[in-house]
């Protein structure tokens, strides 16, 4: 039985992009719906017996029609054919309000075909074209439908998370009694495992988190532990295979040397089904590149344009269609000597750039140990009057009316201001 594991597609990313001529669409919700139609044409032509999806669809909770239609033009190409689609429901699925409908529950409603909706903790039994296969979904569940607000009332936040993970930990030990041993088994979960190494669903997160210990999921029970939420694709544990499939497309820089693309699985089974063996194996597809070119300007530097030109320049096969972010670190003095449009004009090629300004400003000291720029006001005056060893008598006079000065108070008395 072979298996395609994706997850975290989020339709509606649109970071970095411009509208198409074409059709006024984002281009970074063409480039998504690239990389979903590789995981369809390669699930068609290596006639996999299973697409499971581990959540995340869109990036809202309220898709755009023509987000939901893209989608559905996609399931729909696998479900035509005959390949039974898996959707589990991630947190970015759930609407707002509990009693609004989930992103995907469209399918449920109309029956469609091959195609599965798991929004609640199950049990599913799904008819392959290798036989049948058992899935126990743990879909992303709110912390309401879990406790009640008596239960959290005396807990702090650690204190409400070690709660959920009990409840769900509880969930995933009730699914083992039930699975049927000669059928193979998959845990499908929408879930953050502890220990797992973040990508960018850090700046996505809705809300705070709660995690399930490694231990909790990758019971030897299960032959495959398909998980998603996180954006990095990694291995937990071999023993059963527990793996974060990672989103298709690269959302933003923070993925930028991350490779992108989905699971094959694999499980063979003797006779009997007693007896077991999973292989898996990462499929790569090809994405929108980005690049971070990172350079720093000196001082003495005659022609600091052409040295940001020429390091563009050698870089242009990486730079051509890719998303580029140009990080420049200069003294304030070169800043004014940038001639921009000649560095946008060596950036033309890039799908879409950003240019990024740290300037380094000398620091003035002239006031001892302190910096002028670190001290009020009134603190330089003090610093200056005792640099100066003036007297303590007229140097509290000169405070009086130094501070005067400062909050914008009218003087008076100049003239004993000039006698003291």
């Amino acid at each position: 039985m072979k298996i395609l594991h994706f997850a975290d597609l989020h339709l509606g990313v649109e970071t970095y992009g411009r509208p198409d001529p074409n059709t006024g669409l984002s281009s970074r919700l063409n480039d998504f719906l690239s990389a979903f139609d590789q995981l369809v044409d390669y699930a068609l032509d290596s006639k996999v017996d299973l697409v499971l999806f581990c959540g995340d669809t869109y990036k809202s909770r309220e898709p755009s029609q023509t987000q939901q239609r893209e989608f559905a033009r996609r399931v729909n190409r696998l479900a035509v054919a005959g390949i039974p689609v898996f959707l589990l429901i991630g947190n970015h699925d759930l609407p707002n309000a509990i009693g609004r409908a989930t992103s995907t529950e469209i399918f449920d409603t109309l029956a469609v075909q091959n195609v599965y909706v798991a929004s609640r903790p199950d049990i599913y039994q799904i008819p392959t074209a290798s036989g049948d296969i058992q899935i126990a979904a743990l879909p992303w569940l709110r912390r309401s439908s879990l406790l009640s607000r008596e239960e959290t009332r005396e807990l702090d936040f650690e204190g409400i998370n070690e709660k959920l993970q009990q409840i769900l930990t509880g969930i995933i030990t009730d699914f083992t009694a039930k699975l049927d041993p000669t059928l193979p088994t998959i845990l499908a979960a929408h879930v953050w495992v502890a220990g797992a190494t973040a990508g960018s669903e850090k700046s996505m997160t809705l809300g705070q988190e709660h995690a399930l210990l490694l231990s909790n999921v990758a019971n030897p029970t299960f032959d495959y532990v398909a998980l998603g939420h996180i954006h990095k694709h990694q291995v937990l544990s071999e023993s059963p295979p527990t793996v974060y499939a990672g989103s298709l497309e690269r959302l933003d820089f923070g993925e930028e040397a991350d490779d992108k693309g989905f699971y094959i699985v694999d499980i063979q089974s003797d006779e009997t089904g007693s007896k077991k063996t999973v292989s898996y194996q990462f499929q790569s597809i090809a994405g929108r590149r980005f690049l971070t070119i990172s350079l720093t300007l000196e001082a003495n530097d005659i022609d600091p344009t052409d040295t940001v030109v020429k390091a563009s320049v050698a870089q242009t096969d990486k730079i051509s269609d890719a998303i580029v972010r140009l990080q420049l670190t200069l003294p304030a003095e070169v800043e004014g000597q940038l001639r921009d449009a000649e560095i946008r004009d060596a950036l033309k090629e890039a799908h879409y750039f950003t240019i990024a300004k740290d300037i380094k400003r000398e620091t003035r000291l002239r006031l001892g140990k302190w910096a002028a720029e670190e001290i009020s006001p009134v603190e330089a005056l003090k610093a200056y009057l005792a640099q100066k060893k003036v007297s303590p008598g007229r140097a509290k006079t000169l405070l009086e009316y130094g501070e005067r000065l400062i909050s914008g108070e009218e003087t008076e008395g100049n003239d004993e201001l000039s006698s003291s």
